[in-house]
């Protein structure tokens, strides 16, 4: 579908029904949910999702690329610019699976219903190794990161961890709230990339002091 230029009303219209829909998916499944059943919620007229969506699965692959896009914009925010490499990483890692858990409904979708946006999901995890893989290869260049692996060997094992413990704590899998499963999540990150454990234990003093930090308001 060709996108269109909208005005500030019309984007709102549009974020409304991607609000809706999103909440609905959440609630009863991509599969139960019909284009009546957004339109309702959002309040509406059915013409009107005509205008921005080709139909439920357009609705359903925007929501996953915006959200894909809100994680490596998280992710971003939680890195401190001055920072090493290693600490980037750690950070990034962190972010990731605590963003993960606050949107855990939307991502246990897509789980179940990621067929229909494979192409999309499969754009944003090779996003995130190619990310993952540039801070890699700067801990390299600083000294704070091991040299003994493929830098994209490593990110995929960083987002392998990642993805597959948030989806541990969605699934009830581990018992551990989501500060220590956080925290567990860092020492790996820290102890597998680290080229040493002194890098090791200041990426992780450079985390906890970050978290702790009191929040800047804008």
């Amino acid at each position: 579908m060709t996108d269109r230029h909208l005005t500030s009303q019309g984007a709102e219209r549009k974020q409304q029904l991607l609000d809706a829909a999103a909440r609905l998916f959440a609630e009863q499944g991509y599969s139960a949910t019909r284009v009546v059943d957004i339109v309702d919620a959002a309040g509406v007229a059915k013409g009107l999702f005509y205008w921005y969506f080709e139909n439920k699965e357009a609705v359903f692959r925007e929501l996953a690329t915006s959200i894909r896009q809100r994680l490596r914009r998280h992710q971003s925010a939680a890195m401190d610019p001055e920072g090493t490499a290693l600490d980037r990483l750690v950070q990034g890692a962190v972010a990731s699976v605590q963003f993960m858990a606050e949107h855990a409904h939307f991502f246990s979708l897509l789980e179940v219903e990621g067929r229909n946006v494979s192409d999309v999901l499969r754009v944003g995890t090779e996003q995130h190794v190619a990310d993952v893989a540039v801070l890699i290869r700067e801990g390299r260049t600083d000294g704070t990161v091991t040299a003994g692996d493929p830098p994209e060997r490593l990110a995929l094992a960083v987002v392998g961890i990642v993805g597959q413990f948030s989806y541990f704590h969605r699934a009830q899998r581990v018992d551990m709230s989501l500060d220590d499963l956080s925290a567990f999540v860092a020492r790996l990150v820290a102890r597998m990339l680290a080229a040493d454990e002194h890098a090791a234990r200041t990426s992780l003093l450079a985390l906890h002091r970050r978290l702790a930090a009191p929040a800047v308001t804008p």
